[in-house]
């Protein structure tokens, strides 16, 4: 994405394709590729999406989430799957009194959107590897 494309970003659009997928959830890279030291994503979550629980241990780099647009909830689970906390995060003062969470690449975690037209914005070290972004929970 270019700056040109990034100004003119339209959250409502995002939210929109969120809407109408199948999982309820739509990203936009901001980073232009796999390689960049740092991939910047918006993630269009919508209520009832399914994040299935995971944790980034094998590539061993944190994650940063920041509401850019609605409301979350951030689940930490233990090693045996239980909810070990549940931090919830907006962009909306009023309802939440934090922005966002840092996520430890040893975390097993899921984030639940709490209203429609929510929207994250994701940083994480890169370069990105498809094949060792994610542990999945079983």
């Amino acid at each position: 994405m270019n700056e040109l494309e990034l100004k003119h970003l339209d959250l409502d659009e995002l939210s929109r394709k969120a809407r109408l997928s199948p999982r309820l959830r739509q990203h936009l890279n901001i980073h232009t590729n796999h390689n960049e030291l740092c991939q910047r994503l918006f993630n269009g979550i919508e209520p009832d999406s399914y994040i299935r629980p995971h944790r980034h241990s094998i590539d061993g780099k944190k994650e940063l989430l920041l509401a850019i647009r609605g409301s979350f909830s951030l689940f930490i689970f233990d090693n045996s799957g239980h909810i070990d906390q549940i931090i919830n995060f907006g962009a909306d003062s009023n309802l939440d009194p934090c922005l966002g969470a840092e996520v430890s690449p040893a975390s097993w975690h899921t984030v639940l959107s709490k209203s429609p037209g929510s929207v994250l914005l994701e940083i994480k070290e890169g370069p990105f590897n498809p094949i060792h972004a994610k542990e999945l929970a079983p």
